[in-house]
């Protein structure tokens, strides 16, 4: 079995784990594999996770660093099915993406193609992200 490919199943397992501190170090491994449909089910999960906010906002700054369009749609989607409270740490994880040393990819490029996806929550996510990218530059 390809190395990458166990590192995904390991995980996809600390996904659903009780442990808040694995669930944290489920998204950041996964973020990675965001165009791959379990982990793209398991991000979401863990962006909108219900026990533990530090697990939604350190998912949502792992995949704002990855910074792809199957990254960001993950956060478009989470957006969109969010709670108030829930929103607030999605914009604080992609927030905190912007203050790393290592920058991020320019997601207004890439909220731009999302704003033309063929899902509804992924457009009304995508805008939403993309006015959180515009404040945090400012």
């Amino acid at each position: 079995m390809p190395e990458t490919m166990s590192g995904l199943e390991a995980a996809l397992a600390e996904a659903s784990s009780p442990t808040w501190t694995q669930r944290i170090r489920a998204g950041r491994d996964l973020a990675s594999f965001a165009e791959v449909p379990e982990a793209g089910e398991a991000l979401v999960g863990l962006l909108l996770d219900v026990e533990d906010t530090a697990v939604t906002r350190q998912t949502a700054e792992a995949l704002a660093r990855v910074g792809t369009v199957a990254a960001m749609r993950l956060i478009a989607l989470a957006v969109a099915d969010a709670d108030d409270n829930q929103a607030d740490w999605l914009q604080t994880g992609v927030c905190d993406a912007f203050v790393g040393p290592d920058g991020v990819p320019d997601l207004a490029v890439v909220c731009g193609e999302l704003a033309r996806d063929p899902e509804e929550a992924v457009r009304q996510g995508a805008t939403a992200v993309s006015a959180w990218a515009d404040d945090t530059r400012r």
